[in-house]
């Protein structure tokens, strides 16, 4: 028996509990993994309230990173001890996740923890770290560089935007960081923003086209924020998108595409190959600073995760929210 959160829906409504769980109700997989850390997302956040259907099978265990020990396994790549990370690859959607302190996986979706990273390290960079990371890989395969001009981050204090400051910054890029909470202003100079804006200024219908500003965007928003953004990016820069904070909507113009070449590339976390997972963690151990992370995220335990999660749909959690499972 291990203990998970458990999302169950039936006549008597949508529910997650903490529970104990039998191994035999483990999902079918090649590699079982003794889980020490998991994360919460803003899609746990969903999951675990029910606030957007994104689960997809019930009964179903979230959390969409895990970091652990090989318990058991029938794939070639991996033995028993062995150190493993996962993320994204639908779990905690249409397979069990990882705020469990045991998951049964498909091997081809695990990559080995590199050595740069301790466990509870690695998810506190977990699924957002990665994305960012993707981002900027996006951002360099279009050219852009430094010298170009100011790079915008939206969602600055989520999990995302934190990371995408902070490895922004440290490649040398003057980051402009858009937030609606100005209590969050020294952290966001602290990770490494040059200029802070309010949110207000992208998040409302704006015109196809506005003043040339950005040589490129992080955006995790959508919606007008994304919109806007494009309308306000420099002629032939980049534009990643890797979220919906504010919306799946994407009520925009094709001007900014036709009359200035701006890319907008989007960036699925999800399924990515292994060589390109591997490649992005390579590169956060190499571009991140580490003394940061205590910064970007704090540890709660599996025992606080439901509670926590519509505080962090509220945009009420700063950065990241590390799960010690086994507490």
């Amino acid at each position: 028996m291990f203990k998970g959160i458990l999302i169950d829906k039936d006549d008597n409504g949508y529910r997650a509990t903490l529970q104990e769980i039998s191994d035999d109700q483990l999902p079918e997989g090649d590699v079982t993994v003794r889980v020490a850390y998991s994360t919460l997302n803003f899609k746990d956040g969903l999951a675990i309230t029910g606030s957007s259907p994104v689960v997809r099978k019930f009964p179903m265990v979230p959390g969409i990173d895990l970091a652990g020990t090989v318990e058991v396994s029938g794939h070639p790549d991996y033995k028993v001890g062995d150190q493993i990370l996962l993320n994204g690859w639908g779990v905690g959607e249409g397979h069990w996740g990882g705020l469990a302190q045991k998951a049964r996986l498909n091997g081809d979706w695990l990559i080995p923890l590199p050595k740069a990273f301790t466990a509870a390290q690695a998810m506190a960079i977990g699924t957002a770290g990665y994305t960012a990371m993707l981002s900027i890989l996006a951002l360099e395969h279009n050219g852009v560089t430094p010298d170009q001009g100011e790079v915008l981050v939206t969602g600055a204090n989520g999990g995302v935007g934190s990371f995408a400051i902070a490895l922004l910054s440290k490649l040398g890029y003057r980051v402009v960081a858009s937030t609606g909470r100005t209590a969050e202003h020294d952290y966001l100079k602290q990770l490494g923003a040059s200029e802070i804006i309010d949110r207000a200024t992208l998040s409302e219908p704006g015109k196809p086209l506005a003043k040339e500003r950005w040589a490129a965007v992080i955006d995790s928003v959508g919606s007008h924020t994304l919109a806007n953004a494009c309308a306000s990016t420099r002629a032939n820069g980049t534009v990643a998108a890797c979220g919906l904070a504010q919306g799946m909507d994407f009520p925009a113009s094709v001007a900014p595409f036709i009359l200035r070449g701006v890319t907008l590339a989007g960036i699925n976390s999800v399924t990515q190959p292994k060589a390109r997972r591997i490649l992005a963690w390579n590169r956060l151990a190499k571009d991140l600073d580490f003394a940061l992370l205590p910064l970007i995220s704090h540890e709660i335990g599996l025992s606080e995760a439901i509670d926590a999660a519509p505080r962090l749909l509220a945009g009420q959690l700063r950065g990241r929210v590390v799960v010690d499972v086994n507490r």
